[in-house]
């Protein structure tokens, strides 16, 4: 079986420790290949690097920085069908949701090579005579990057297309999860002409090599995609005068009376068991108006029960496996919870009767919004059906638990729209669509304890991996003084 190794200085080299891990197909439970078990020495060794890669790359002119990223995304386009069989293999999403995380990866790096032509300061006026104003951005250095394993290409791409139009340069830790997507990743930049020390990484589990990235001083950086709880003890520890974090969602979907319901049943299915459940924008809870909940559950159950469990290669699957036996233990939890706290299984309820770490797709009637299966991420496939009286009180349940990632209101009445997007507290809000479906140009992060206030996608995500430097161009020949020297102006 193949031995991976980490990238450092635009080698793969072996971890200092000689120890391994081995990534697992979800789908069958076979080893794809050994991984490195990283420690502080390869941290340090990637860090030493990445300043090397700094110096050089901050002085490549954007545009040309551009050019690179337009490279990559000719690249990933170029092996799509390839790396996509690869995220299905390793991360288990069914093979259109795997090329779907390629094509994602494109989409931000051909808009992040378009923003180094842009990378937009502002001009403005002095308040004195022959003074010029300006800002300008500028990298922060080299940052630390620690992706999730739901999204194995696409959300490194996010992080890493942002950080390196800005100038940056990299030591990213994918999850022990995926590390082979990792590894492609890698072998795309090399390709694409990333010079040396611009992108490391380093492979190990979060406890021994994520905590030491996190305490590290020599970060300027650093962006997480993960759990809330890491993500907190991150803004505790962290180093870094940056910090991004994407920390979860339970995601609403309102359908109102008015509601178009075949279309609203289309968006529950995508939005609760795409991916299993396993994004951080699944729709996991449906706030549905009392005057269509039973037509409502019937059609929606009716759906369900057709989705098709299988391989996850295959065109004709509908819902691959979990990512790993932790995830379907986690899944049976909180249906032993929705069970004990009275919740009406509907459909679902146990795991898949296969090889593999699959779970059947579940649905859970006559929920309260106290629940633990309607306030806590699952990141599985349940989807919690709650019934209300009016808008008023959707709106009300939709904000009642800790996160304010995404949401979704299905209603042909634009005073519900508009009562909602205002309404609800979310980082996204959709209208008679899903809550999931981000497009790359826009940006996307939330509220709560969903994150700290940064965003990734679009303009935003060079806010993140940038900083501004405010310029002030005096050429009077003067020794002149804001708020002390007053502007006569003659009549």
């Amino acid at each position: 079986m193949k031995v991976y190794k980490n990238y450092i200085d635009g080698k793969f080299i072996s971890s200092r420790t000689k120890k391994t891990f081995a990534s697992v197909n979800p789908t069958n439970g076979k080893i794809l290949g050994y991984f490195q078990k990283s420690d502080k020495r390869d941290l340090d060794n990637s860090i030493t690097a990445a300043k090397k890669g700094f110096k050089l790359w901050s002085n490549v002119p954007a545009p040309k920085r551009g050019e690179i990223l337009l490279n990559i995304a000719s690249l990933l386009r170029k092996n799509k069908e390839q790396i996509g069989k690869l995220v299905t293999t390793e991360m288990g999403k069914v093979i259109a949701e795997g090329r779907s995380d390629v094509q994602e990866a494109i989409d931000i790096f051909e808009y992040m090579a378009g923003e180094g032509r842009r990378l937009f300061g502002i001009t403005t006026p002095s308040e004195l005579r022959e003074k010029f104003c300006m800002t300008t951005r500028r990298p922060l250095g080299v940052c630390a990057l620690i992706s999730p394993w739901n999204f194995p290409i696409a959300i490194p791409a996010w992080k890493i297309s942002a950080a390196l139009i800005c100038g940056n340069s990299v030591v990213f830790k994918p999850s022990s999860d995926t590390p082979l997507c990792a590894v492609r990743l890698i072998e795309i930049f090399e390709e694409a002409g990333v010079p040396v020390g611009v992108v490391n990484m380093i492979t190990g589990s979060g406890e021994e090599i994520g905590d030491e990235i996190i305490k590290n001083n020599n970060f300027m950086g650093i962006s997480f995609t993960g759990s809330k709880d890491v993500g907190r003890y991150i803004l505790r520890n962290a180093s870094a005068s940056r910090i991004g974090l994407e920390l979860g969602g339970k995601n609403p979907i309102i359908v109102m009376e008015d509601a178009d319901m075949d279309l609203a049943v289309d968006g529950v299915i995508w939005g609760g068991f795409g991916t299993a459940g396993q994004r951080c924008t699944a729709a996991s809870r449906v706030i549905i108006h009392k005057k269509i909940n039973k037509e409502f559950e019937e059609k929606l159950l009716k759906r369900t029960k057709k989705l098709r469990i299988g391989d996850p290669l295959k065109e004709s699957t509908d819902i691959g496996p979990l990512v790993a036996e932790r995830a379907v233990k986690k899944t049976e939890y909180y249906v032993h919870s929705g069970k004990k706290e009275k919740a009406r299984i509907l459909c679902g309820g146990k795991r898949g009767e296969r090889e593999g770490f699959f779970y059947e797709p579940t649905l859970f009637s006559n929920v309260k919004p106290r629940m633990k299966i309607a306030k806590e991420e699952i990141f599985g496939p349940i989807v919690s059906l709650i019934k209300v009286n009016n808008l008023k009180e959707a709106i009300k349940v939709c904000n009642s638990v800790e996160y304010g990632l995404s949401s979704s209101i299905y209603t042909r009445d634009i005073q519900n729209a508009f009562k909602a997007i205002e309404g609800i507290d979310a980082g996204l809000t959709y209208v008679n669509s899903s809550t999931i479906g981000s497009e790359v140009h826009l940006p996307f992060g939330g509220i709560k304890a969903t994150g700290n206030g940064t965003r990734e996608g679009g303009q935003e995500a060079i806010h993140e991996f940038s900083e501004i430097k405010t310029v002030y161009i005096d050429y009077s020949g003067r020794l002149q003084k804001a708020q002390f020297d007053t502007i006569k102006i003659k009549r």
